[in-house]
């Protein structure tokens, strides 16, 4: 559960607040010298700016925090609002944390300035408590587990209409997160499955599934290459949908969903494949999306495609040489066996396209490549569309989760050419790989439908990114959901 919110546009006239973030607006000489302007423990903060021999301007880099004569914790923050979205996100996350650290019951927020800075100011911080003031999933003693954040007083902004949206995200990004952390023993294709099942009861969503008996008759041979290496045939691909009655438009979101990857016959090392278990991320931001979507009760209809299976080496497990004909036709030469999830997805967006969406957009956390190229702070994005490679990486900027557009000439194709099949399923140097997956991906969109592929380089990064304070980060559900709302198909 997200904590509660109350909000009011003015101060009480006594604000005493165990634990109290105040967000001010970067100036030259305000708030220290400018006596028309008020605020909340004014004299502590100067003191404490003395003391440390810090200018106003050295303010505006770091979230200042003291504990008042009462034993109360007060943090200030000076937010720069002629910068990104991202970096007002990451301050206010800074500073929040300082707060939540001591896993307060409630958390107080001020926020000053125009209009228009306390709004920013107060949707980034009001969405940063929900979003790092629910504990993820721990196996730890009882002793040791996180208190949720229960309350949260929100001083100087008022407008309760768009919390309501904001709610919606944090709690789509809640539960990608969730999901992602679940260790593999907890969360194998048969028991994320259940899970799903249960989301979409609860969401009013509908649901159907192609398990792999269905999938061997329907010819899915890509998809089906990769889990029949598990010894249990749990694999499938999960198909759920929000139709709303009004609207007009449809959007697809693909999912890759390897709850575990070992690499297969050509075996990850022990560094490598730690951490395997949050392969299946990309299928857990387009459920978030979709719960977020459907708590804000968008006018989008939305077809959500998860490929959930593993990738265990055993007997039965594709092998590099083989040669298998995925469901639109195409033969694929098995060039590396850890390049399981453009398979997956392979079949996965054939089925996807067929409904012929007016949008497709597929998440996986895909290639080694793309975190080589970009790290862990933005996320790669290709298409079939220059528009909206540029409406993707403009909206990336507006929702704090950067996005780097790729190139996907046509001459990169060579690459790919098989003399035994259609395709290479991959190349063997690497040179490329985000590139060369994405036009292999491209051989599966049918009826030229406008796709958008995001390589997740960014959906774990040590010491949190944006506005999230965990080393996982749910990155895709926040861009996600604003192309939905922007509804340009």
């Amino acid at each position: 559960m997200l904590a509660q919110l109350t909000a009011s546009s003015a101060l009480p006239k006594a604000l005493n607040a165990p634990h109290l973030l105040v967000l001010l607006p970067k100036g030259k000489t305000w708030p220290l010298k400018d006596k028309l302007m008020s605020v909340p423990h004014r004299e502590l903060l100067v003191a404490v700016l003395k003391r440390r021999g810090m200018k106003v301007e050295e303010f505006a880099d770091t979230p200042i925090a003291a504990n008042h004569a009462d034993g109360s914790l007060i943090v200030w923050a000076m937010l720069d609002f002629d910068k990104t979205n991202f970096v007002v996100h990451a301050q206010v996350r800074k500073a929040m944390q300082l707060l939540l650290s001591e896993q307060p019951a409630s958390v107080t927020i001020v926020v000053q300035g125009d209009d228009a800075q306390c709004q920013q100011a107060a949707e980034a911080a009001v969405y940063a408590a929900w979003v790092n003031g629910a504990p993820l999933p721990l196996h730890k003693k009882k002793a040791d587990q996180r208190k949720p954040l229960q309350k949260i007083a929100l001083y100087g902004f008022a407008d309760t209409k768009i919390f309501a949206a904001l709610k919606a995200q944090a709690a789509g990004n809640l539960l990608c997160r969730t999901l992602t952390v679940l260790p593999p023993n907890e969360l194998t294709p048969a028991q994320y499955r259940k899970r799903v099942k249960d989301l979409a009861k609860q969401n009013g969503w509908q649901l159907k599934e192609f398990d792999m008996k269905a999938l061997r008759k329907m010819g899915a041979g890509a998809f089906v290459a990769v889990a029949q290496g598990s010894h249990e045939d749990d694999a499938a691909i999960v198909h759920l949908r929000y139709g709303p009655a009004k609207a007009k438009h449809t959007v697809a979101l693909v999912g890759k969903g390897i709850c575990f990857d070992t690499g297969g016959h050509n075996l990850k090392p022990a560094r490598y494949m730690h951490g395997m278990h949050e392969d299946m991320n990309g299928s857990a931001v387009a459920l978030g999306i979709l719960l977020a979507a459907t708590q804000q009760k968008l006018a989008v209809n939305i077809d959500c495609w998860l490929a959930i299976a593993q990738n265990h080496i055993g007997p039965k497990a594709y092998k590099q040489n083989d040669i298998v004909k995925a469901l639109n036709g195409t033969t694929i030469e098995i060039m590396h066996t850890d390049a399981e999830g453009r398979m997956v997805l392979a079949d996965t967006l054939t089925l996807a396209s067929r409904e012929k969406p007016n949008l497709l957009i597929d998440f996986a956390t895909l290639t080694g490549s793309m975190h080589v190229a970009l790290g862990a702070r933005y996320s790669g994005v290709l298409g079939n569309r220059e528009a909206l490679l540029q409406q993707a990486v403009q909206i990336g900027q507006q929702s704090g989760e950067r996005l780097c557009a790729f190139p996907m000439d046509d001459d990169y194709e060579p690459a790919l050419d098989s003399k035994v099949a259609d395709i290479k399923q991959c190349t063997l140097d690497g040179e490329a790989d985000h590139i060369l997956a994405a036009r292999f991906l491209k051989r599966f969109v049918e009826h030229d439908t406008p796709w958008l592929h995001v390589d997740l380089s960014a959906s774990r990064c040590e010491g949190g990114l944006g506005s999230v304070a965990s080393d996982v980060t749910g990155f895709g559900v926040a861009w996600g959901l604003r192309m939905l709302q922007e509804n340009k198909y």
